[in-house]
């Protein structure tokens, strides 16, 4: 049967990459004669994939842009290595041991420094290959096939939001002109709006009511009965005490930036990692976030609403059932403890706002984090294989008899050559008016016979995911063009396009065509095969390392677009490239100096013809060289800017496509993988980037 099938599949590439490393392993042992952690067998994914009881990608918490910054300078900057803890169970014991290494360079160092003494450098190495080896390259072990994420499961729980701390009594609330004293609950509340007074959220009417329904609820009955008007509530005082208080953390001493440093390194080293199968693994979130004001995406009809605090009594804690369990904070008690290790979530909890379970996962860079990347991508890879099968079947499926089919092919069409999400049902007014291909209405399309020279044209205009406007002018076959018309047929603006299909019907037709597949399969498909196909056409083996990068990110710029991947211009964007062009023009005059500098050298030597002369023609010629180098780097940099002001990058290279494709890239042009991806992505991508070789092919 099918799970059989799928259970049979191994990705081939693992298995030449274990091939390549055996005979090396195999050395390692006789020469060391030591071995550390476990033997997995083969890991054989069960789970449906459409069908998914963990979070998808990094379904962290929504948060703040403040709250989001913190998070990724939290992941970024802290540029410290853990060495792993090492935890032995009876079943460890027992199981085979085995050593793990890591040999890869440091890949933070670009330049080449000089060559010291043998001694320190021998010495170097030898720290160098202690810490390497701790490193864990799971992706070289048989993986387990029962179905289980893990067998040992250790963290300490989540870190809570501080308590709240009441205003000093120099801060005032004013209500109808007159000075009000909140109660600490109602007070914590109205904090939240008034941290956002500048921003337009708070302009906006649903905001604003949301927020004073919510915040009439915390109020006690004096003061509900006094508060009637947002209109009349005055929050400038607050407004004011925090606009100082951001400043003055701004002007804090290095001593004292260093004292919080450290105290949230401390934090992080207690409960920033968890021990998984004897390895100490990178926790991706494990701060539960702070009460605030419910902002969404787009026009969110719950924006303004209020996020409430998180407590103990809320969270269900995930662990192994020999480990030593996460204590919650004195006088307080976890909803449940569970032991699940078919799941990969460490705590959960439900959310207030729209009802959704919030996790705690493992950083990108864990195992599980890894082996859920790798499988989408080899899942991908399987959809090559048949593409062509199930394109020529949904064509046929064009002229069935069946309206349904009908409706089911043309959808399918769209998913595949536009990228475009499958759409899932909502319930009306719960959230923002967002749609996919199965969620289309006859408002968001218009049909042109012809159109600019074209013929058969489809215009799309709606908003997708996370409210991204989606525009597009696309001619199409003309069987497809004519069924659009056939579903128009007697229809109002606000009529579903495919009204007899849904994400649920178009999922079992996908399961049917190929085992995993879903519309998110056929974006990754689509994504990787792309940048793979863009890159072959733009790149150029004499191309400076400048230039390269320009066609990878213009190789990567027309993923972006195929997956609709906008966002709006940074708001530093005028004045970088300002700053830009101003190096540019200075670095145009110090050329000009340098070539009139080389033109004197030379006519110089000409005259004198001695040794001394023709060594000044030598360094005013690589001088020349040198600034025409850079010139070029700065120009590249101006037209790669430009170019990407309105285009994501980064969700494509993150989610949608395989990074073997990028490592095989930079393996083959010489291109240093740090100019591809940065320390974080290096991590998560440690698994392709130690398996691809200069040949993989997607």
């Amino acid at each position: 049967n099918r799970d059989n099938e799928r259970l049979k599949h191994t990705d081939s590439s693992s298995e030449k990459h274990r091939e390549k490393h055996k005979d090396k392993d195999k050395e390692r042992r006789r020469e060391e004669k030591v071995g550390t952690g476990f033997s997995y067998t083969a890991l054989k994914f069960t789970e449906s994939v459409f069908i998914d009881n963990e979070p998808e990608e990094d379904n962290g918490l929504y948060s703040s842009p403040q709250h989001n910054k913190t998070s990724r300078r939290e992941c970024d900057d802290e540029e410290f290595d853990c060495k792993p803890k090492k935890v032995k169970t009876e079943h460890d014991k027992k199981s085979k041991k085995r050593k793990h290494e890591y040999e890869e360079e440091d890949e933070e160092e670009e330049d080449i420094k000089p060559k010291k003494k043998k001694k320190d450098k021998n010495v170097t190495e030898g720290k160098k290959s202690k810490k390497d080896e701790e490193k864990w390259k799971w992706w070289e072990e048989e993986r387990s096939t029962d179905g289980s994420k893990w067998r040992f499961l250790e963290h300490k729980g989540p870190v809570f939001a501080p308590p709240y701390e009441p205003l000093p009594d120099k801060v005032k609330f004013y209500y109808d002109g007159k000075l009000m004293k909140l109660a600490a609950p109602a007070e914590e509340v109205a904090t939240f709006f008034a941290k956002m007074l500048d921003h337009e959220y708070t302009t906006k009417d649903v905001f604003r009511k949301n927020f004073f329904k919510d915040w009439r609820k915390e109020m006690t009955s004096e003061e509900k009965s006094k508060i009637t008007d947002l209109n009349k509530c005055n929050f400038a005082g607050m407004n004011e005490y925090f606009k100082a208080q951001s400043e003055a953390r701004k002007q804090m001493s290095k001593e004292e930036k260093q004292k919080i440093k450290e105290d949230n390194e401390r934090i992080l080293q207690e409960y920033g990692f968890c021990i998984m199968d004897n390895h100490k693994e990178r926790i991706g979130n494990f701060r539960i976030e702070p009460p605030g004001l419910f902002r969404g995406r787009g026009d969110h009809p719950k924006m303004g609403m209020l996020k409430r605090r998180i407590r103990p009594e809320d969270i269900i804690i995930n662990c192994s059932k020999d480990s030593k369990h996460p204590k919650p904070p004195p006088g307080t008690k976890w909803k449940e403890v569970r032991h699940d290790n078919k799941v990969t979530w460490l705590a959960s909890w439900t959310e207030n706002i729209q009802g959704s379970i919030k996790y705690i996962m493992l950083n990108p860079s864990s195992r599980i984090k890894g082996e859920k990347d790798w499988q989408k991508y080899e899942t991908a890879r399987r959809l090559k294989k048949c593409v062509d099968r199930i394109r020529n079947q949904y064509r046929e499926d064009w002229k069935s008899k069946e309206m349904r089919i009908r409706q089911r092919a043309v959808a399918l069409y769209f998913i595949d050559k536009l990228a475009l999400r499958a759409g899932n049902e909502k319930e009306e007014g719960e959230t923002a008016d967002t749609v996919g291909c199965c969620s289309l209405r006859v408002e968001h399309i218009n049909l042109y016979p012809k159109l600019d020279d074209q013929e058969y044209v489809v215009e799309f205009d709606f908003l997708g995911k996370d409210s991204i406007r989606y525009y597009n002018r696309i001619p199409v076959e003309k069987r497809v063009f004519k069924n659009l018309q056939l579903f128009l047929e007697n229809k109002q603006p606000g009529d579903d396009l495919f009204d007899r299909l849904n994400t649920s019907i178009l999922n079992k037709h996908l399961q049917e065509l190929m085992d995993g597949l879903t519309a998110k399969v056929f974006r990754t498909y689509n994504a990787s095969i792309t940048l793979q196909q863009q890159l072959k056409e733009l790149s150029c083996s004499d191309d400076s390392v400048p230039a390269k990068i320009l066609s990878y990110n213009r190789a990567n710029r027309a993923v972006a677009i195929l997956c609709n991947h906008q966002r709006a211009p940074p708001k530093t964007f005028e004045k970088s490239m300002q700053n830009l062009q101003t190096k540019i023009d200075e670095k145009q005059k110090q050329l000009s100096a340098a070539r009139k500098q080389l033109k004197a050298a030379k006519a110089e030597h000409k005259a004198s013809h001695d040794d001394k002369s023709k060594k000044a023609v030598e360094v005013k010629r690589k001088a020349v060289q040198r600034i025409e180098e850079q010139l070029m780097k700065l120009q590249v940099q101006a037209t790669d800017r430009e170019e990407n002001k309105q285009i994501a990058l980064g969700t494509s290279k993150l989610n949608y496509l395989d990074p073997r494709i990028s490592v095989a890239w930079c393996k083959k042009f010489g291109i240093p993988i740090e100019k591809i991806y940065n320390k974080t992505q290096r991590e998560k991508f440690a698994w392709a980037i130690d398996m691809a070789e200069k040949d993989f092919e997607f």
